[in-house]
């Protein structure tokens, strides 16, 4: 993974691209401000460089029969860096489970669960998740509705780091 300079063309790629990454590299290009060919290059090598992870489709849930999601917070007995790898790759073999994060602080993890429905969330919870190996706590929080989702980060086009190549000298 070769690391490239962000200049303000760049960040306007990565923010138009993450806001639709269906979009055109012909119409990307024309929001750039520079031809197909080079914009084509840019986002090759922003991909190249692990800028730009993958591409997503926005699946609604509910379409789909999940009209639960419940945040859990997950309490481990043992903190040793085997039992959280565990722990992680279990969740990752659970395809209810959307996100895991470790987080600092009396909670070990914050699990992202979507359900069918509240029994189906319940089931879970007791066949699996405080089941599972080293579980010691789990608190749950159903999600009443969701007023933002912003995937990614903030792109500013005008202001933001100059991300430099590794090989650059300091001034």
């Amino acid at each position: 993974m070769r690391r490239v300079k962000l200049d303000r063309i760049d960040r306007r790629i990565l923010r138009d691209l993450q806001a639709d990454g269906r979009m055109t590299n012909v119409e990307l290009a024309r929001r750039a401000g520079i031809s197909a060919p080079p914009c084509l290059r840019r986002v090759r090598a922003l991909e190249e460089a692990g800028y730009i992870r993958g591409y997503h489709a926005d699946i609604n849930p509910e379409a789909l029969g999940f009209h639960v999601t419940v945040f859990a917070q997950v309490g481990l007995s043992s903190q040793a860096e085997q039992d959280l790898k565990r722990f992680e790759d279990l969740v990752n073999s659970w395809p209810e489970v959307r996100e895991c994060n470790m987080l600092a602080g009396e909670t070990d993890f914050l699990l992202k669960i979507v359900a069918s429905d509240w029994d189906s969330y319940q089931r879970f919870l007791t066949t699996r998740l405080t089941a599972a190996p080293n579980v010691s706590h789990v608190k749950s929080a159903l999600a009443i509705r969701q007023s933002k989702f912003a995937p990614g980060v903030p792109v500013d086009v005008d202001v933001g780091p100059e991300i430099k190549d590794e090989d650059d000298e300091e001034e």
